[in-house]
C-alpha cells in the first residue's frame, strides 16, 4: 500500500501534491482507526488524540485552508473565458473546452458570427483583414487553424497580404496593431477580473499557455498576446 501510494503521489501534478498528501494522510488515518478497532486497541487512539489535540487545533486548519486555496488557484473557474479583440474581430476562448468563437465588428460582414460563415466568406474576410488590419488577419488565421487545421491554406490565395501600396499601411496604422495592451484588455485575455492577485495572474498565464502554446497546437500570435498580458499586469 505504501508503494502504491508513493507511485500515485509522484504521478500527481506538482500543484496538486499538497491536496494529494492530505488525502493519503486521511486514508491512512481511517485505516489505522479500523485496524485499532478490530484489534481492540482503540483506547490508545483516544489517548493519543487527547495528547495531540492542542497541536492539531492550531496546525490542521491552516494546512487545509492553504491546500484548498492552492488547488483553487490552479484550476480555472468553470465557464470562464478569455477575450481577444482586434480592429475587425472579437474572439473568445472557452477555458473548459478550448474552443474559439468570434464575431465580426467591422467591415462588410460586421455583426456576423464566424461560426455562420462559409469557406468563401472566410477567405473574403481574411483578404479584408489583411488589407486593413494585420492583427485581425493573424487572429483570424489562428481561428481557422484551430477550426480547420491546415486545410484552409490550400484555398488561400498568395500575395494578398495587404502590403501593396500606401493604402494598406495607412489603414493598419488606424487599427490597434502594435499598440500596448490596456489593463482591461490584459485582464480579458487572461480571463481575470479587476483586482486579480499576482498569483492569480501567474496561474492564469500558465493555464492559457498550456492550451495555446505553439508546441501544443496554438499560435505564435496568441502566445505573444498572452505573454504581453502577463507583463502588463505584473509590470
Amino acid at each position: 500500500m505504501a508503494v502504491v501510494a508513493w507511485v500515485w503521489l509522484r504521478n500527481q501534478p506538482p500543484a496538486q501534491r499538497k491536496p494529494a498528501i492530505i488525502k493519503l494522510v486521511l486514508a491512512a488515518g481511517i485505516a489505522m482507526v479500523v485496524l485499532l478497532a478490530i484489534t481492540g486497541r482503540l483506547h490508545f487512539l483516544f489517548a493519543l488524540l487527547a495528547f495531540l489535540f492542542p497541536l492539531l487545533r492550531r496546525v490542521l486548519p491552516s494546512l487545509l485552508t492553504g491546500s484548498l486555496a492552492g488547488a483553487g488557484n490552479d484550476r480555472a473557474k468553470p465557464g470562464s473565458q478569455s477575450h481577444v479583440s482586434s480592429d475587425v474581430l472579437e474572439m473568445s476562448l472557452d477555458h473548459d473546452s478550448g474552443t474559439m468563437s468570434g464575431k465580426i465588428v467591422k467591415g462588410p460582414m460586421a455583426g456576423r458570427e464566424l461560426a455562420d460563415l462559409g469557406e468563401n466568406e472566410f477567405l473574403e474576410l481574411l483578404r479584408y483583414c489583411r488589407e486593413h488590419d494585420e492583427d485581425s488577419a493573424r487572429l483570424l488565421e489562428t481561428y481557422l487553424d484551430r477550426r480547420f487545421g491546415d486545410s484552409w491554406r490550400a484555398d488561400d490565395e498568395p500575395g494578398t497580404d495587404g502590403d501593396d501600396g500606401d493604402d494598406g499601411e495607412g489603414t493598419r496604422d488606424q487599427g490597434n496593431a502594435g499598440a500596448p495592451l490596456t489593463e482591461s484588455e490584459a485582464l480579458d485575455i487572461l480571463g481575470l477580473k479587476a483586482g486579480a492577485s499576482r498569483e492569480e495572474i501567474i496561474q492564469a498565464h500558465r493555464r492559457m499557455m498550456q492550451k495555446l502554446h505553439p508546441d501544443r497546437g496554438g499560435s505564435n500570435y496568441l502566445a505573444a498576446r498572452i505573454n504581453e498580458a502577463k507583463e502588463q499586469l505584473l509590470g
